[in-house]
């Protein structure tokens, strides 16, 4: 099966979800179809448990995408352009300190907290393979928010700009800085340089700082060229161009893409504000909208799928299971110091650790970072816990997240 016949199916199967979904369910697009998806996959299982059907052939076209490689090579990139461009910088100005804090320091807490809780589960429920190191390694894929659930759910919601803002620029953000904790603890478990501080400086300096220098210079030259014409078909080309070009670019320099992409994206979008008449900057948006609603229509259609190929017996369900309120607990806490720390220089709304914490969704990226593993026996472990902990934040905290809202007066 090659490429096109995969994409054929993916997009017909998110075409037919996305018109049940509006016609009778009517949930936000992303968890209506992750949870079509998920019912569909679960229909089949038990329809060949009753020996009604045989679901082999699903199981053997889900076997062939390489969910990592599509996420990381496919979808990422377009998705942060996208997302990215829709941010106001003056928004994020505002917001500069709470979101670098906690893209940073909460993301470092959440590492530690989530693998000692994690080690701890696993050595006493009997899975010796989990040491220390590789607890901490699933402590940074679970961390980091994923800014393709959260943009794509919390924008549905009509939250404050003030708080639309830290959460969605916290999650555009913090994956970088999970990849620098994810290489050195990998740098351990493969026996290599111990990372002192030097070395984990650097990382963070060449990955987040990298990708930020990339990313700017990658968007001034895409703004100067955007300046210099007046067909907005060649202005598309050029933001195809960022999102594409730009994110290999940085690839092959070593640099984190996605910061570049959300750098970019920031410096482009707020540009077609600022400088584009209204019309041009309806054609150049809406382009961008339906990529934005096409890739997350296929992606939740993949997360709900994947539940047909993750087989897991009763202990990893129940480790799973625990991984939820680990997460959640991870969270609260790694927001809710550094937000009582920055009080007394930076006014908080009422409700902002809760609110963060309860939008902070995880999703594809964290389920891709884990089938990067090498090694099968650890992702054998890892999947079904990141699985459960995906499918959680963007079905239950997705869904409730207004509720959440209103409660605190921000809907």
């Amino acid at each position: 099966m090659d490429l096109f016949e995969i994409s054929g199916i993916l997009l017909t199967a998110a075409a037919v979800g996305s018109y049940i979904n509006d016609r009778w369910i009517r949930l936000p697009s992303s968890i209506g179809l992750m949870l079509l998806a998920m019912a569909a996959g679960l229909a089949g299982m038990l329809l060949e448990i009753a020996g009604l059907i045989d679901i082999a052939p699903i199981d053997a076209f889900l076997l062939r995408i390489d969910f990592s490689e599509t996420v990381f090579h496919g979808m990422l990139s377009f998705l942060l352009f996208a997302g990215a461009s829709q941010l106001n910088v003056d928004d994020l100005k505002n917001a500069k300190l709470p979101v670098a804090i906690t893209a940073t320091v909460s993301t470092l807490i959440s590492t530690l907290l989530i693998g000692f809780a994690f080690y701890l589960l696993a050595s006493a429920m009997g899975f010796p393979r989990v040491s220390l190191l590789y607890a901490m390694l699933f402590g940074a894929i679970l961390s980091p928010t994923d800014p393709i659930a959260v943009i794509g759910i919390i924008k549905k919601m009509n939250a404050p700009k003030a708080i639309e803002t830290k959460i969605a620029g916290e999650s555009l953000f913090n994956d970088g800085v999970a990849i620098v904790f994810y290489l050195i603890i990998l740098e351990l478990i493969n026996g290599g340089v111990a990372p002192t501080f030097t070395r984990a400086a650097g990382l963070l300096v060449q990955e987040a700082g990298g990708g930020l220098l990339i990313g700017w210079a990658i968007g001034w030259i895409a703004r100067r060229m955007l300046s210099g014409i007046d067909a907005y078909q060649a202005e598309l080309l050029i933001t195809l161009a960022v999102a594409s070009g730009g994110y290999l670019l940085a690839e092959k320099l070593h640099v984190s893409a996605p910061i570049a992409m959300v750098v970019s994206g920031i410096i482009i979008g707020n540009r077609r504000r600022n400088a584009f008449s209204a019309r041009k900057r309806e054609h150049i948006d809406s382009f961008w909208e339906l990529v934005d609603e096409i890739l997350n229509a296929v992606l939740f259609i993949l997360i709900g799928l994947e539940m047909m190929v993750i087989h897991i017996d009763l202990s990893a369900a129940i480790l799973s299971s625990l991984c939820i309120p680990v997460a959640l607990a991870a969270r609260f806490v790694s927001i809710g110091i550094p937000v009582q720390l920055m009080r007394p220089v930076y006014a908080f709304q009422r409700g902002t650790t809760a609110v963060m914490t309860w939008g902070g969704l995880r999703g594809a990226l964290s389920i891709a970072m884990v089938l990067a593993l090498h090694r099968q026996d650890i992702k054998d472990v890892f999947l079904p816990c990141v699985y459960f902990v995906a499918v959680f934040s963007i079905a239950v905290q997705g869904m409730t997240f207004g509720r959440l809202l209103k409660k605190y007066d921000m809907a």
